[in-house]
């Protein structure tokens, strides 16, 4: 990354082992946390030595690549020990560097080595060919440019962006305009306009420092793909506008192209991560995209089998893209949806942030089920995990857990006891003993004998507890078991008996009529 962006601007202080960078985050001081796994921490902000310290501090709990500190901050020997310390990478950037000049060079570093640069995934050279157009489009205008997608993400950007605003540097950095960027624009009736027109919207500027914006919509059939947005001065000539208009043409071409790799590559990732959850297909845990293991399968599923959001992969992938997680590993096998999430950590994409995740997407969707296999600790074991997930799924109805997501730790019981019951047909199970009498005696009195042995032989005979679960008072139910014993004869004190009603109270259940 260094050497990418040049001696004569960023200087490697504390070196570190193994530092890759994969994406760049600003150092936040009123955040508990800086960054995520392989982020270049930019520390913009930091003026003094102990708010060094503390960004070192939190840039190693999150497993940064590195912090990029000015002089001479960078230099002091307690920064650079405390950086050594935690094999986290020092990097000093050059006191006539500016940090928006930094950002837009290292936005432009990894974007273009996380192009896409195979017939399977994509061509590098679209997103080269994009970025020469920001900067022609910027020599235009004679302003610089992003060029957004029609989710407000940006795809490139061009030269000069350190003579722009905060906005647009958080915008460059996050690689999407912040939230509070877009509801800037938003009450500005800029997203409706894009959404409805193809004329050219002039923002002026805002309270808050906002520089004023010249938005270009980038159309194709009436469809907006995505637009274009410079940092201009003041209104732009109507000659500029013309050209710009045409530009934006050219765009459309280049835009439509990337949504079909985008998709080719989707269909390819997707594809090789089902074949890998239906079997062992012999492929590298890279070649499958994989991060290192141990993994988890997360089967998402919805109540009552229906559900729109829970079968759709596009949405979810976008929902997880939202929450972090940056390359999301999700394939719907069958009917289906499974994500492949790693098991330790809590890092975007690990089984503890999947957990939160589906939590706060139930409470917007109550009908949202998930469940979760063992854990598999090789690629062989894959399969494994998916088919216990997708059993758990199926089991979401008649387990008595509370909330959407059940984990095979925590169900296996109902595990073993499905099994058994599938392992037969149900008639079989049911082939002698006192509860098929009890079901016929409860269809033709109307009486609840079958539920009341089943809350009395589920908390073991203590009638207050059973109770509670028929909501009926404990005395009916004492009175209840009294009956039933006249109706059949049940030998309690057997346990192979309760053992076997069990069972059998499970077959009804699980059955067909259940």
């Amino acid at each position: 990354m260094a050497d990418a962006v040049g001696a004569a601007l960023l200087k490697i202080v504390v070196p570190a082992a193994a530092a890759e960078v994969r994406d760049v985050a600003l150092a936040d001081l009123g955040d508990a946390t800086t960054g995520q796994t392989g982020d270049l921490v930019l520390g913009a902000g930091i003026t003094t030595p102990d708010q060094a310290l503390a960004v070192i501090e939190r840039c190693s709990e999150a497993a940064a690549a590195g912090l990029v500190l000015k002089p001479p901050l960078a230099a002091l020997p307690e920064v650079m020990s405390s950086a050594a310390e935690r094999n986290l990478a020092l990097v000093e950037l050059q006191s006539h560097g500016s940090w928006a000049q930094l950002v837009w060079l290292l936005r432009g570093v990894i974007d273009r080595a996380a192009a896409p640069g195979s017939p399977e995934t994509g061509e590098a050279r679209v997103y080269d060919e994009l970025f020469a157009l920001a900067d022609a489009t910027a020599a235009i205008v004679d302003a610089p440019v992003t060029i957004e997608d029609a989710q407000s993400r940006v795809l490139a950007y061009s030269s000069r962006q350190d003579r722009t605003d905060p906005a647009r540097v958080s915008t460059i950095v996050g690689r999407r305009a912040p939230g509070d960027v877009v509801a800037h624009f938003r009450s500005r009736g800029v997203f409706r306009k894009l959404a409805t027109g193809s004329e050219p919207i002039y923002v002026p500027q805002g309270p808050d420092g906002t520089l004023p914006r010249l938005v270009i919509p980038i159309r194709a059939g009436g469809e907006l793909l995505g637009s274009i947005w410079a940092v201009v001065e003041g209104l732009v000539p109507h000659e500029r506008l013309r050209d710009l208009q045409g530009t934006a043409s050219v765009l459309a071409l280049h835009l439509l192209r990337l949504r079909v790799q985008a998709d080719v590559a989707r269909r390819v990732s997707a594809d090789r991560l089902r074949a890998a959850l239906r079997a062992p297909t012999g492929k590298g845990r890279e070649e499958l995209g994989l991060p290192k293991g141990p993994w988890q399968v997360v089967a998402l599923g919805a109540h009552g089998g229906t559900g729109e959001m829970v079968h759709n992969v596009a949405l979810w992938e976008s929902i997880t893209r939202r929450h972090g997680w940056r390359q999301p590993l999700i394939a719907d096998v069958g009917d289906v949806l499974f994500a492949v999430v790693t098991h330790e950590g809590d890092s975007p994409g690990s089984r503890r942030w999947m957990d939160s995740l589906i939590h706060d997407v139930a409470m917007h969707d109550p009908s949202l089920r998930a469940a979760s296999g063992r854990v598999a600790r090789d690629l062989t074991d894959l399969p494994r995990s998916r088919a216990e997930a997708a059993e758990l799924l199926a089991l979401h109805r008649s387990a008595r857990q509370p909330g959407p997501l059940l984990r095979f730790a925590d169900v296996w019981a109902e595990v073993v006891v499905h099994r058994v019951v599938n392992a037969m047909p149900r008639d079989d199970l049911l082939v002698g003993g006192p509860l098929p009498d009890l079901v016929a005696h409860d269809r033709k009195h109307g009486t609840d004998y079958v539920a009341t042995l089943a809350a009395w032989l589920e908390h073991q005979g203590d009638l207050k507890k059973a109770a509670q679960q028929l909501h009926v008072h404990p005395n009916t139910l004492r009175y209840r078991m009294r009956r039933l014993t006249e109706v059949v004869h049940i030998d309690f004190e057997s346990p192979r008996t309760r053992l076997a009603l069990q069972i059998q109270l499970a077959a009804l259940v699980l059955g067909p009529d259940g």
